[in-house]
């Protein structure tokens, strides 16, 4: 992966010279992703404890500072210009959505190396950039053909936020929508932080589809989610969630997720040597009645995990060997063993149906 011009190897260097290595971390504390904050930061501490007590990553001990990604966009970029030009951190991570993180990559890009942790719409390709979430091609896929072959779904429905993961994600679904046989019936965009559904939920109805795929994000996804089961929807026509995990499914209720499904990397009842240990050292840390990890909040912890394993292939946290490293590399986190190959993460997908609060595994592509 080329790195930019603008670089400065002599600024990397002497973060170099830090004892401890310094990572800003973007997590979203308010807004409709504001949800998955609390989980976030434990991840990441957690996260940041376990390497510490191996040794720090390349012998530097971590040191965080958390900064809220889900205020005004501009304030969020304006901090991040202020940490670069200041030289206070040697490392950004992000978790929050990617209407943030594409205007942070235009002033941290080139600068400093950024992690982006979560689910997105794939094709991240900028200098300096590292994702490692699920993507369209390896979590909606699959999902969508299991749906279609099981459940005979023909006709869908697509709903999402207004922004550029859901834009971009349903470009895709489409693509295997039809694929699979299928046709969508109806697709919109919902304004971020909407509190009425009716409307939406009225030209569902009508258009009668098997599937609704949703798209929306944190607290607007459990809004509608709840709507669309008092409505008694539910019972109608199956759900297919994308950036939902056991937080969102809290909040819907446990009286409105009848045909509920989910496909993610993560679920917090996956049974692997892994996610048990993670899930005890979480417990550990942060009691029984923690915040759940779901796929989002876990997502920071293997955002440290990744860092740890780039940097010890690297020898380095500076960026052209950071960056070269992370292009292929396997990690082990709480999803096992996730593959990095040209910049894109693939790793085990579950799909699962709601089951009350919790999520049932039916099926591993």
């Amino acid at each position: 992966m080329p790195f930019p011009p603008t670089s400065d190897p002599e600024l990397f260097e002497r973060r170099g010279y830090r004892k401890k290595l310094r990572i800003a971390n973007f997590i979203t504390q308010s807004g409709p992703a504001g949800l998955w904050g609390p989980a976030a930061t434990n991840s990441t501490l957690l996260a940041a404890s376990e390497i510490n007590r191996r040794g720090g990553i390349l012998g530097r001990e971590i040191e965080l500072s958390f900064f809220d990604a889900g205020g005004d966009i501009d304030d969020v970029v304006r901090t991040a210009r202020e940490i670069v030009s200041g030289e206070d951190a040697d490392i950004i991570m992000g978790s929050h959505i990617s209407a943030v993180r594409v205007a942070l990559r235009k002033v941290i890009a080139g600068h400093i190396p950024y992690i982006y942790t979560p689910v997105y719409e794939g094709g991240e390709r900028t200098p300096g950039v590292m994702a490692i979430g699920e993507i369209p091609r390896i979590q909606s896929r699959p999902a969508i053909e299991w749906l279609a072959n099981v459940k005979r779904a023909s006709r869908w429905y697509l709903i999402g936020s207004d922004y550029v993961w859901p834009w971009l994600a349903h470009k895709a679904t489409k693509k295997y929508i039809a694929d699979a046989g299928g046709r969508v019936v109806g697709e919109e965009f919902v304004p971020l932080g909407a509190q009425d559904h009716s409307a939406q939920l009225a030209r569902i109805r009508a258009a009668k589809p098997d599937v609704v795929l949703i798209s929306l994000i944190g607290t607007d996804s459990i809004l509608f989610n709840r709507a669309f089961g008092k409505q008694g929807l539910g019972a109608k026509m199956l759900r297919l969630g994308g950036a939902m995990d056991e937080t969102v499914l809290l909040g819907i209720g446990a009286a409105n997720t009848d045909n509920l499904f989910c496909a993610s990397g993560y679920f917090i009842d996956a049974a692997s040597r892994d996610n048990d240990a993670f899930r005890g050292h979480y417990e550990s840390a942060f009691g029984r009645h923690a915040p759940p990890p779901g796929s989002i909040a876990q997502s920071n912890y293997e955002g440290l995990r990744f860092l740890e394993t780039v940097a010890t292939r690297a020898g380095s946290v500076a960026a052209r060997p950071l960056l070269t490293a992370a292009a292929n590399i396997d990690y082990q986190g709480a999803r096992g063993n996730v593959r990095i190959r040209r910049g894109n993460a693939r790793m085990p997908i579950h799909l699962a149906e709601a089951d009350g609060l919790d999520f049932r595994l039916i099926q591993t592509f």
